[in-house]
């Protein structure tokens, strides 16, 4: 299937909404509004270009794996090639090390593209950049002066090994052990499961962050270490030594993403040296795990993308029966079901999740910049903890969207959604890794109850529905927007008095922590995504005053505001009444009624 990056709404988010070019200038960064478009507009044609046509092949050919050796899809080395020879993989790296910089507000338009053509060829680069973010802010001076530039560069590329056999969620029965050296170096024992590009045929050398015990640790994850482990150490020149003792000892054979190899990963007393402090790898890792979990979310909302475009182009062109109200095209043999009222419910669906979860990713991005560069301490500090508030929500919620939106795109195909060539039901096995790889849709539910709001006692929270409801108030004496404006303040009420009654139900039981979770998440999302399309309707508003020559555009900006408020809005009440059911209803049933 094709695919042609959404351009206009990009722009619409990034310069409309949250004025790309002065954000960078507060960043110390050059970058103006006519170069960011120009580099979207390279972006948008090496992705769909390049990248996407290698998608379906790579689902169909996959990896193959022949004596320790990885042979990726056909076309992917050179694809790889083009992608480092053409800076797009050093976009965000420092740029001490090669790197040019990009911030995060900008690249994450790119990187949305890169996984709606293709998440296969997304997975490879993606963890490097999470690697690079881990040994750039706690590796050693060594460690940074001999891997760093080519890892910026994309000439190297890096991994995350965490998983094991037996330690997936529960990190502290983690196995994989490190022994230290003379030299100062480890030898590292064990073996890594689910290792996303831990073997490849198109980078001269590959560096895994691993996760393991150092002798006399402590147990559980306070005894945990983070070594770098590279499938070739670097000599003193430079050059590269011989391999490193370890090895992939097989590929997963999978349900999607078949084009990036997921790998086995045996260390057999291989060398790796620490990064950081020994006994503190988690807290070295979550530096590249947030920036993972906001990548995964990215791959929601490109599959999504990548799925309203197939469906709005096959509603468009599928001719079946007549419209309701009688012959839309009498001049052909039936109308296009575009027509048909619940064909439309599932475009306006798919339409409204993707841009607003598009307007939530780029809020989050502003974050994540700030978090590293605003002004002064104060600034990255509280830009830091508005995007560890954000980040389960973006993680968990995009990739349910991509989800959804992806079983929509395929209901619109009907039959033909459910067959291979027409390259839907590809993208809707290929999402459904994403709602449980860098911590499953649970877990990411966990951590917003437990440390997000339960951390601070839901102050983070409750200024987030503050700026939201002081958003609601400007805009409720327009009136276009008031009644917009009532709907979203109301909600807004709500969730503080949902989140107060959270708090209650966690403190009385832990349980409740639990049972509550998921659903409060979702409410979060969906009256989170509200706000933001009251935003995007008051800017489509001002354009629309102002006399723009898109009315089309900003007009339909409006209307999906107006669907997405009356549509989509609603579904927080089911969450809410699900959550105030409690905690008694799940755990009162014995394990063994389960089933006779």
């Amino acid at each position: 299937m094709s695919y042609q990056a959404p351009l206009r709404d990009m722009r619409f988010v990034l310069h409309e909404l949250f004025d790309v070019a002065g954000h960078c200038a507060r960043l110390g960064n050059s970058l103006d509004r006519e170069l960011i478009d120009g580099v979207l507009e390279e972006a948008a044609a090496f992705t769909g270009n390049e990248i996407a046509p290698l998608n379906r092949n790579s689902d169909e050919e996959g990896c193959q794996l022949v004596e320790g050796n990885v042979t990726t899809p056909k076309g992917f080395r050179a694809a790889y090639q083009q992608f480092v020879d053409n800076g797009w993989a050093s976009m965000t790296g420092p740029t001490e090390f090669g790197g040019q910089g990009f911030p995060q507000l900008v690249a994450f338009a790119f990187h949305e593209m890169l996984m709606a053509s293709s998440l296969s060829f997304r997975v490879y680069s993606g963890l490097t950049e999470g690697a690079v973010l881990a040994l750039h802010k706690h590796g050693s001076d060594d460690l940074k002066r001999d891997y760093l530039a080519k890892m910026v560069s994309g000439q190297w590329t890096g991994t995350m090994c965490l998983t094991e056999p037996q330690a997936g969620t529960d990190l502290a029965m983690l196995r994989t052990k490190a022994e230290p050296q003379a030299d100062g170096s480890y030898k590292v024992s064990g073996s890594k499961i689910f290792i996303s590009g831990g073997e490849q045929d198109f980078s001269e050398n590959i560096i895994h962050l691993v996760l393991a015990r150092l002798p006399d640790a402590p147990g559980g994850v306070k005894g945990i270490s983070l070594l770098l482990v590279p499938k070739f150490a670097v000599n003193a020149d430079g050059s590269l030594a011989a391999k490193n003792a370890l090895s992939c000892g097989a590929i997963e054979h999978k349900m999607g993403i078949k084009g990036a190899s997921t790998c086995v990963m045996n260390f057999d007393g291989a060398t790796g040296w620490l990064i950081g402090e020994a006994n503190q790898g988690l807290a070295c890792m979550f530096t590249m795990m947030n920036d993972a979990r906001f990548q995964v979310g990215l791959q929601g909302l490109g599959i999504g993308e990548a799925a309203f475009q197939g469906a709005l182009r096959y509603a468009r062109e599928r001719l079946q029966s007549r419209g309701l109200s009688g012959a839309v095209a009498p001049e052909k043999a039936a109308d296009p079901i575009i027509v048909h009222p619940d064909v439309r419910r599932m475009l306006l669906t798919q339409k409204s999740l993707v841009e607003g979860c598009r307007m939530l990713a780029a809020y989050t991005a502003r974050q994540l910049d700030l978090e590293h560069a605003a002004e002064d301490a104060a600034a990255c500090k509280a830009a830091g903890k508005r995007a560890a508030l954000l980040i389960p929500i973006v993680k968990a919620f995009f990739t349910d969207m991509g989800q959804e939106v992806a079983s929509h795109a395929v209901q619109v195909y009907g039959g033909h959604g459910f067959i291979r060539e027409w390259g839907m039901e590809q993208l809707m096995r290929d999402s459904r890794i994403t709602q449980l790889y860098e911590g499953t849709n649970g877990i990411q539910a966990l951590d917003y109850i437990r440390r997000k709001l339960l951390g601070d006692g839901g102050t983070e929270l409750s200024a987030l529905i503050g700026e939201l409801s002081a958003l609601c108030d400007a805009q409720t004496q327009r009136p276009a927007l008031s009644a917009m404006a009532r709907t979203v303040q109301t909600r807004l009420g709500e969730w503080r008095e949902l989140t107060a009654e959270v708090i209650a139900l966690s403190q009385r039981d832990a349980q409740e922590i639990g049972a509550v979770s998921v659903d409060f998440l979702q409410y979060s999302a969906y009256v989170l995504l509200a706000g933001f399309w009251l935003q995007a309707a008051a800017t489509a508003q001002d354009a629309l005053d102002a006399g723009s020559g898109e009315a089309a555009f900003y007009q339909a900006k409006l209307h999906s505001a107006e669907f997405y408020l009356r549509r989509m809005l609603p579904r927080a009440s089911s969450h809410r009444e699900a959550l105030l059911g409690g905690a008694e209803c799940l755990m009162a049933m014995p394990e063994a009624s389960f089933a006779f």
